[in-house]
């Protein structure tokens, strides 16, 4: 077993990380991380989307966390933007790349990035 203060250093540094995927913010960020996402490359998105928002200090305000299947597979990784007062935004076949400009451009600036929703998907 790990003393006391080998665990309390291993939580604080993790807290960033735990930190994100809890709470009530103004923004909820939802990656579905069912077999089908994962499987995608849902796990790469849902860790930069945790980095991106801890790096631009947004944690006072977003929350970032996962769920089960969206149930809209072909279209994985799948990602869910609730704002409050606002309809949702759906985001598909999302990458850490793309996860990291939807912060820059929706999370901080406030505009939804069309080209990557299910709206513009071939359905």
């Amino acid at each position: 077993m790990k003393s006391l203060a080998e665990l309390q250093a291993i939580r604080e540094k993790m807290k960033d990380k735990v930190v994100l995927r809890e709470g009530s913010n103004d923004i909820r960020v939802v990656v579905g991380m069912a077999t089908c996402g994962i499987a995608a490359g849902a796990r790469p998105v849902l860790n930069a989307f945790v980095e991106e928002v801890n790096k631009e200090g947004l944690s006072s305000r977003v929350t970032v966390s996962q769920t089960g299947c969206i149930g809209i597979c072909q279209f994985e990784p799948v990602v869910e933007v609730y704002e409050a007062g606002k309809e949702k935004v759906t985001y598909v076949k999302m990458t850490a790349e793309k996860a990291k400009e939807v912060v820059e451009k929706h999370i901080k600036g406030g505009k939804v990035i069309a080209e990557y929703t299910v709206d513009r998907a071939k359905l």
